[in-house]
């Protein structure tokens, strides 16, 4: 197999393939090689043709490196603020798609397919991989927030309609169609029988990760509720912190039954009000004093619940309480939830993390660090500068931000719901240790940038996790959020490894997060978008979190990777600003699947969010604030996710559904899960289900499997077990451990 042509080669097509004529031409006129276009299915079925005993190779291919210094490790965090948007709107598409099913896909209003495309889009491998100019990324980001503007619009429009219980409406029309024609309408046709202009007005914060919500901001005035509606999109029932910026410090929340429920008022870390002063202030201080107010919300499986903020009379028990504010210098500082005791030391590094229900501690030490990027320049024999493919230190050591005896006094929020410290490690790295009370791991959120360069020095900043973990120079890392793979220090199973590049020849892609083991506990560290990840000392993992370079890399970009945030105004220009969060905890060893798993939907598909504003006496329109489309009192099992709910034009379902455990990982999970498919669908039933290829293009039944031979000294652990094929009439399906199964659905009264 040759592979023909690269990124360029088809800017003119015509000329390129007549090349291609020209060179087949001539070798099959020699006459000793038999040259012709062909497919990946030819050339896989020319060799199984072969009848060959083939090597087997159980892991993957990463790193890759094109010379002894040029490891690709570097795009698997370039362009760190567009790897974050691409993994918000992957979520937030899932939820569009699930309520555009809900109402039925319009032919005229607006639809999920304009975000669908530009996610498409930015699939490509110099796309999401932040390997591409800036202006090319900025378009990228255009085409997003095109989309997304579009989805935002179909969100809001279906809410109001289950929120006023008007979902059955639009399927009775659908019917009782007096033309026969059975098609669903969509709300915005003037035939629908929902009237629109009855309907709430929906809102929606595109903006709450920089901690901006003009719904929430504005003063909720006397005899009225804001509502906050919190979507769900996976199967399972789910209970989380809700954050929204608030301006008014008396508040008080009632759930959908109108029972209060504890709130808390937590202020605006330094890092915070610095990305919102940035980018909605046009760089002044804000006028209004921010809160967050924090409180918990119980959402139903694939479905909504309501909560109503009101305004409250001082004194009121019920108004949410205000976080005790203390600066501190000197001295440990302990936070405590109901299960965990962390230690931090005077400067504010987490030292030590004890689970006191799994009897668990661990000596952790969290800290933030840069590498000195190559300039190319440093040997005139290597000539090879860190860029957005290549990741390339000029030494192995990482520089602390933080100088150990200089440090910022600490500021420590303490409230009913919710602990924090807040930190300005230095004037451009500011962290929130938060630790929630009913939570077994603490999350960090960090807030980066810019990075200097007045040095003329590009930076590469990382944080890195030290524990007294006996690793033995492994870790573990996702592959592509699926499964995890054994990664060994300095090694490679199929060749002699020789060391070159101690860093970036062990960096790994992490999508879902990574961790270490010993015999008797593991440390997991989770991530909120595509980073590069490794463990380059034993008990030690490290993520890094952001890059500004000055040189280019010679792979095609062609510039620096050297963003920049240009906001107008008279603003000057200033490096890229990242915000994020990573997830840590620590579990006795063997027991820590669970939680990566579970948690890491969650941190895929958080809790979506819209508000509206009623008369605080009269509730009347929403007469729904709890729905879940799936049957009352089911959820799906803890080891299954929908990764795709999408109607299709012909009116047909797309499901996928996924094992999210790989086999042997949890003793309990790791087993065939089996799933009633007409409990997915309250509201509509099945008439017809056939099972596709996972790329949906054709039938399962039609799929061709080749049975291969392979080399008897290979480590295979047996075949992988399977869930049985559907049988004709029935709706159950059986989902083995790590397997997608892909479904085409048609309901009764659908054309």
């Amino acid at each position: 197999m040759w592979t023909m042509g690269d990124d360029f080669t088809y800017e003119n097509a015509n000329t390129w393939f007549k090349q291609i004529d020209k060179l087949i031409h001539h070798v099959n006129k020699d006459g000793r090689v038999n040259a012709f276009y062909s497919t990946p299915s030819i050339y896989v079925d020319a060799n199984h043709a072969e009848n060959v005993t083939w090597p087997l190779k159980l892991d993957d291919f990463f790193p890759y490196a094109d010379c002894p210094h040029c490891y690709w490790t570097g795009y698997f965090t370039s362009r760190p603020t567009l790897k974050r948007y691409v993994r918000q709107l992957s979520a937030y598409l899932q939820v569009a798609r699930q309520l555009e099913f809900l109402i039925g896909k319009s032919k005229v209003g607006p639809t999920t397919d304009s975000l669908e495309e530009a996610m498409a889009v930015l699939q490509h491998h110099d796309g999401i991989s932040g390997t591409e100019m800036q202006h090319v990324a900025d378009d990228y980001a255009k085409r997003l927030a095109l989309g997304a503007a579009e989805a935002e619009e179909l969100v809001g429009s279906v809410l109001p309609i289950l929120l006023s219980s008007k979902l059955e409406a639009c399927y009775e029309k659908e019917i009782n169609a007096g033309s026969g024609d059975t098609s669903r309408s969509p709300p915005e046709m003037s035939d629908s029988p929902v009237n629109k202009d009855t309907l709430l007005k929906v809102q929606q914060c595109a903006l709450l990760n920089i901690s901006y919500c003009p719904p929430t901001e504005a003063d909720i005035v006397s005899g009225k509720s804001l509502v906050v509606v919190a979507y769900n999109s996976l199967g399972w029932a789910r209970e989380e912190l809700i954050r929204i910026p608030v301006t008014n410090s008396m508040l008080e929340v009632k759930d959908s039954k109108g029972n209060v429920i504890p709130s808390q008022l937590v202020p605006l870390s330094e890092g915070s009000e610095k990305v919102r002063n940035i980018y909605i202030n046009g760089g002044s201080q804000n006028k209004d004093l921010i809160f967050y107010l924090v409180f918990y919300a119980s959402v139903p499986p694939f479905g909504y619940n309501s909560y109503f903020v009101t305004t409250s009379m001082a004194n009121n028990p019920n108004q949410a309480r205000k976080s005790s504010v203390e600066k501190l210098d000197s001295g440990a500082v302990v936070l405590k939830s109901h299960d965990l005791t962390l230690t931090f030391s005077r400067n504010g590094q987490l030292m030590h993390f004890e689970n006191h229900r799994t009897k668990t501690n661990a000596s952790i030490e969290q800290s933030y660090c840069w590498y000195n990027a190559s300039d190319g320049n440093t040997n005139k024999s290597r000539l090879q500068a860190s860029g957005a493919y290549i990741f390339r230190p000029n030494s192995s050591t990482c520089f602390p931000i933080q100088d150990p005896d200089n440090y910022a006094p600490l500021k420590v929020i303490r409230g009913t719901l919710v602990d924090e410290i807040h930190q300005e490690i230095s004037p451009w790295v500011f962290q929130v240790v938060r630790l929630v009370k009913t939570s077994e791991h603490v999350e960090v959120e960090f807030v980066v940038g810019p990075i200097p360069i007045e040095d003329e020095l590009g930076k590469e900043l990382v944080t890195k996790l030290r524990t007294n973990i006996s690793s033995v120079g492994e870790f573990y890392t996702d592959s592509n959020g699926r499964d995890f793979v054994k990664r060994v220090r300095n090694y490679r199973s199929d060749w002699n490894y020789n060391v070159t590049e101690p860093v970036a020849g062990n960096y790994y892609p992490v999508n879902l997060g990574l961790y270490l083991k010993d015999n008797e506990k593991e440390v997991s560290l989770l991530v909120d978008r595509a980073v590069g990840g490794s463990s380059l000392t034993d008990g030690e993992l490290e993520v890094m979190l952001h890059r500004r370079l000055l040189h280019d890399d010679f792979r095609g970009v062609d510039e620096a990777l050297n963003e920049s945030i240009c906001i107008g105004n008279g603003v000057p220009c200033q490096g890229l600003v990242v915000q994020g969060q990573f997830f840590i905890n620590i579990h006795p060893v063997g027991n820590a699947a669970r939680w990566r798993r579970t948690q890491g939907q969650k941190i895929y598909s958080p809790l979506q969010l819209a508000f509206a504003v009623i008369p605080e006496t009269n509730h009347s329109t929403i007469t729904t604030p709890e729905f879940s489309s799936l049957i009352a009192g089911y959820e799906l099992p803890p080891n299954i996710v929908i990764i795709t709910l999408q109607e299709l034009d012909e009116k047909n379902l797309l499901l996928r559904l996924a094992h999210i455990y790989e086999a042997n990982e949890d003793a309990e999970l790791s087993q065939v899960a089996t799933i009633n498919l007409e409990n997915l669908f309250a509201h509509r039933k099945i008439d017809k289900l056939l099972e596709l290829s996972l790329s949906a293009n054709q039938l399962r039944s039609k799929m061709k499997t080749l049975k291969w031979k392979h080399e008897s000294g290979a480590q295979m652990v047996g075949s992988p077990i399977r869930g049985a094929r559907i049988k004709d009439g029935q709706f159950s399906i059986e989902i083995a451990p790590m397997e997608i199964r892909t479904l085409s659905i048609k309901f009764k009264n659908d054309n």
